[in-house]
């Protein structure tokens, strides 16, 4: 079974090499689940084909072609996370708020004209688009009677000598445990390694029964500005253009800790008492900018269809990465416990993520109401890390990324049915599994319904919008040979709500 962490989470045993950048990495960036305006949002993001929205232009730039007057909106959220994690038979709930700015934006007319035929109107946009909510709080608690993440460090450990530990990249968390006497070489081996729950390995058996939690936190946002030229010819083709300039802001935290049931015997206890409990914390933070170029076109064969097409360049990230971890440990017989800590470490390196393809449709009845629907194929496989000055080969790194994601669909729909100024609205999403077949994760995908209300007059609207996606996925703790692996679920489930507030001017 191939053991890769999830999306938006990063597991331990794949960051403790100098080189931390791994999958999840380039999933967690190239993934986008497209947010905006509250009719945006409560009409599944189906605007392919559509247009008229300001958040459509982050989607499709020909949708700033479609606008005939000069338009503002903002539109605040709040962001609601639910995760019920289960570990040895016990369930653990746990939530966050989040209230942020999802969008804000303005298409003005560049140029406008009275005639039917040609160059009708010609628009510049700016929108700034929040596309994904890395906020997440998890809790994963319980009793293991089997293993211990020390059993993990002690296995990593084998084959090296002692003085081999210290600034070595493939034993940089388990360092940390023989620093700290929860790990040591066995009786009469200088390369084989036993944890302290066998006090080392001078009795026979490990006594286990500890209580283990584990709390992973995430914060930060991707969100993308994106400036957009569109116009309309004939009112039959629209076209567009966008330069994106994404931003991405993630941090995550890790905390585990076990708590044994009674204190432990240990060769390093003076008093003869021993270990009680350890807590270690890794903390892991990016901060990136990336470019990008869109185009896309809107055709209207008839009054009432529309379709729609647009085409998405890989974004460039250029990528700052920091993370350190520590680690402290209680014994009885010392008054403060035993904290080290590893060196905190800096690099940077890019990220090119793959290339979209949209494809959409939009059926106008009457003025009464329309239906949308979208389609997006992107290959996760294609993304791609690459040096920037420092000369280290993402070769493997990359070949993994090939090996372990895959081309996706996306399916997004949406429907509007309009009550003279009053305005209902649905929709719905499906996101793709992007990870290959035999992972963990093989089953992963997202689905999202959404609703919404808004009132309009000639210049000025105000609209809200409901959005729930949903998810479960796998998370591997660790895993040690002959003994077990330490997996728990995860069901997942994310509240937006969303509230717009626009303007129209320029008639």
């Amino acid at each position: 079974m191939k053991k890769f962490s999830l999306i938006f989470l990063v597991l331990i045993s794949m960051l403790t090499g100098i080189k931390a950048q791994n999958v999840d990495d380039a999933l967690r960036y190239s993934q986008l689940f497209y947010n905006g305006t509250a009719r945006f949002n409560s009409m599944g993001g189906a605007f392919t084909a559509l247009g008229g929205d300001i958040s459509s232009l982050s989607q499709n730039p020909a949708g700033t072609g479609v606008f005939r007057s000069s338009e503002f909106t903002i539109t605040p959220q709040l962001f609601h996370i639910k995760t019920t994690a289960g570990l040895f038979a016990e369930n653990s709930v746990d939530y966050l708020y989040d209230f942020n700015l999802a969008q804000a934006g303005i298409v003005v007319n560049l140029l406008k004209k009275e005639e039917k035929t040609g160059l009708i109107t010609l628009n510049f946009g700016y929108s700034f688009n929040r596309t994904n909510n890395f906020t997440q709080s998890i809790v994963m608690q319980g009793t293991s009677d089997k293993s211990s993440l020390l059993d993990y460090w002690a296995e990593k450990t084998n084959g090296w000598y002692k003085d081999e530990l210290e600034n070595n990249d493939a034993v940089y968390d388990s360092y940390l445990g023989w620093r700290t006497y929860l790990i040591d070489s066995l009786p009469g081996s200088n390369t084989k390694y036993g944890t302290i729950y066998s006090n080392y390995g001078d009795e026979a058996i490990s006594e286990y029964g500890q209580n283990m939690k584990r709390v992973m936190t995430t914060s930060g946002f991707s969100g993308e500005h994106s400036f957009s030229i569109g116009g309309n010819y004939s009112n039959k083709l629209f076209f567009g253009a966008t330069l994106g300039i994404s931003r991405i802001n993630f941090e995550s935290t890790i905390k585990h800790s076990e708590s044994a049931d009674k204190i432990m015997p240990s060769r390093y206890s003076p008093a003869g008492d021993g270990f009680t409990d350890f807590n270690y914390t890794y903390y892991y933070k990016n901060i990136g900018t990336g470019y990008s170029l869109k185009i896309g076109g809107i055709y209207r064969p008839l009054d009432i269809l529309k379709i729609g097409v647009a085409f998405h360049s890989p974004t460039l990230f250029k990528i700052d990465e920091y993370n350190n971890d520590n680690l402290s440990t209680w014994f009885t017989d010392l008054a403060d416990p035993i904290n080290v800590d590893n060196e905190p470490m800096r690099f940077n390196y890019a990220l090119a993520t793959p290339f979209r393809a949209i494809a959409g449709a939009a059926l106008q009845i009457k003025k009464i109401a329309l239906i949308s629907a979208d389609y997006e194929f992107i290959d996760y496989s294609t993304a791609k890390f690459s040096e920037t000055g420092d000369d280290y080969d993402y070769g493997v790194k990359n070949q993994e990324i090939r090996n372990t994601l895959r081309p996706v669909s996306n399916i997004r729909l949406g429907a509007e049915v309009r009550l003279n100024s009053i305005y209902l609205r649905g929709g719905y999403g499906f996101y793709g599994r992007p990870w290959t077949s035999g992972d963990i994760n093989e089953e992963l995908n997202y689905n999202s319904i959404a609703l919404g209300i808004g009132f309009r007059e000639q210049n000025i609207f105000v609209d809200f919008g409901f959005s729930r996606m949903t998810n479960n996925q796998n998370y591997i703790l660790y895993s040690v040979d002959d003994i077990e692996e330490v997996m728990t679920n995860l069901n997942i489930h994310r509240n937006i709500f969303t509230l717009t507030f626009g303007y129209k001017f320029g008639y």
